[in-house]
């Protein structure tokens, strides 16, 4: 064969193996608004970027007649490029091949970019897009999820690890997404299940639909598994882009910095009147939050989930923190189940990849009740509490009001290796409220009055006493565990002077083989 010939050959293989299932089939994928696989990496990475391996990988099952069916990459498109100049790997399933289906090959394809990823110490992303295990391979093809799986494992907290569904994501496929660090969904055509609708009204007799099982919203709002949702996978590309601008690219590197025009030494008036005279009265922490951060930008995570807490990414003089706050707004900002599952998954993400925390604390404890008892608030707490405890980044605590009781403790408190604590001279810091502590110290002497005003007024008398010696901040300062008090319009700039000492900060924990964190 003359050399021309070989290279038409080659291209024509190319252009055969781009066209994946068939043009029918790509058509019937943007008729249901989705993009196929290599549309998606386009507008993933930087243009023209896009460096694709294994293009001629084919399955190698001949049961069922498969081996009459093959179509070049097997239903897995795989490569590396560039994000804003920086080096990602990505793989993105064809559903226009076999449902997107994984075989054995295909998902040996998937573990060459992890571990080529894992070498050059660059993120991962995948694209998930699938019906499942390809039924025909069999045990082979639950042997090639488990290969993904292990590899997922091994990666936790070295290399960044995004997951995009933008399709069905269902069976042992979701375990995969489970193990990165975030996970996006879009509206609509969106998916996350372990056992689908039909095989739920089989076994339970429920009847529920897909949206309703494992949907972009049910996965944000009620499950926790899904972090970003997006409107389309345009959006959904753009926020990925967004996310990995905060983050560094394994856990040897610290974060890219960035020029920042937003002054250091900026006040904010606002911030002085922010936090009402009464205080059961809410307010919105978010209205902090974008004051004090440059640009007034925040990427907020997993918005819908546990909204009793705020976590999400910003930078201050262009370095990227890692945020979490307590939100008045919804439940008082008191910690539950979710909250601290939440912000404990969170902390221990931008510990492992060196992203300052600044936490912003207005808690009055922990939700109450038989039902967070029984679904034990006592371990999911210790989450939370051991994830600050183990962090050995800058960490960085403003109490805005409220700080009561083993709250005050978990939320990186200076006992917890807080480096800088600080906090408003507004905060109240004590064991409890003062209407709860009056009650228990007075006990015997609130007994014995008959008379109800009599009473009310020595109750007044009692919580203003408690107040001006407890529910302060400047008790806590005495004893070194508030660094200082500070005025609230230049919160951000004393944060950002503590940043900036505590670049060179070094702390490390006892050798262990792991820990065994409350699970």
């Amino acid at each position: 064969m003359a050399i021309q010939d070989t290279i038409k050959e080659l291209l024509d293989k190319r252009v055969q193996a781009k066209l994946g299932g068939g043009q029918k089939r790509i058509d019937s994928q943007h008729k249901k608004g989705k993009l196929t696989a290599r549309e998606r990496i386009e507008l993933l990475l930087d243009e023209k970027s896009f460096e694709e391996f294994d293009m001629f990988v084919t399955h190698r099952c001949t049961d069922f007649e498969l081996d009459k069916q093959k179509y070049y990459s097997d239903g897995v498109v795989t490569g590396y490029g560039t994000i804003d100049g920086r080096l990602v790997y990505v793989f993105s399933q064809d559903f226009t091949v076999f449902g997107g289906s994984l075989s054995l090959a295909y998902a040996e394809k998937i573990c060459k970019v992890m571990d080529k990823a894992m070498k050059t110490g660059a993120p991962v992303i995948g694209i998930n897009d699938s019906g499942g295990a390809r039924i025909q391979e069999g045990v082979s093809s639950l042997a090639g999820y488990a290969e993904i799986f292990q590899r997922n494992i091994m990666a936790s907290g070295v290399i960044p690890q995004i997951s995009a569904i933008f399709g069905p994501c269902a069976g042992g496929a979701v375990y995969s997404p489970a193990l990165t660090d975030f996970t996006l969904m879009t509206k609509d055509n969106s998916y996350m299940f372990v056992t689908g609708p039909k095989v739920v009204k089989t076994v339970t007799g429920e009847i529920v639909t897909t949206e309703e099982l494992g949907g972009a919203d049910v996965h944000g709002a009620k499950s926790g598994v899904n972090h970003f949702i997006a409107e389309n996978e345009e959006e959904g590309m753009l926020l990925i882009r967004k996310l990995l601008s905060y983050l560094p690219q394994n856990n040897l590197e610290d974060p890219q910095s960035i020029q920042c025009d937003d002054p250091i030494d900026r006040l904010e008036d606002a911030l002085n009147e922010i936090i009402p005279d009464n205080p059961n009265k809410p307010y919105d922490v978010k209205d902090v939050i974008w004051s004090i951060v440059d640009n007034n930008e925040f990427l907020e995570v997993q918005k819908t989930y546990a909204p009793n807490i705020v976590v999400g990414f910003a930078r201050f003089n262009g370095k990227s923190v890692g945020i979490v706050a307590n939100q008045p707004k919804h439940l008082a900002g008191v910690l539950d189940i979710n909250a601290s599952r939440k912000a404990a998954r969170f902390v221990r993400f931008c510990d492992a990849f060196n992203i300052p925390l600044v936490t912003l604390v207005d808690v009055p404890g922990f939700l109450p009740g038989t039902a967070q008892e029984y679904g034990g608030i006592i371990i999911h707490g210790a989450k939370l509490l051991y994830a600050y405890g183990e962090a050995t980044v800058p960490k960085i605590t403003v109490v805005l009001r409220k700080a009561y009781g083993g709250a005050y403790c978990v939320m990186s408190s200076k006992h917890l290796r807080g480096d800088f604590n600080y906090a408003w001279p507004m905060a109240e810091i004590a064991v409890m409220g003062p209407k709860g502590a009056i009650e228990v110290l007075y006990q015997k002497e609130l007994a014995e009055f008959t008379d109800d005003k009599e009473r009310e007024k020595f109750i007044i008398e009692r919580e203003k006493e408690y107040k001006d010696k407890f529910a302060t901040p400047y008790n806590a300062a005495q004893y070194g565990y508030i660094d200082e008090v500070i005025e609230p319009r230049n919160t951000r700039f004393r944060i950002i002077r503590a940043l900036q000492s505590l670049s060179t900060k070094k702390d490390l924990n006892p050798p262990k083989k792991h820990d065994n964190l409350p699970l």
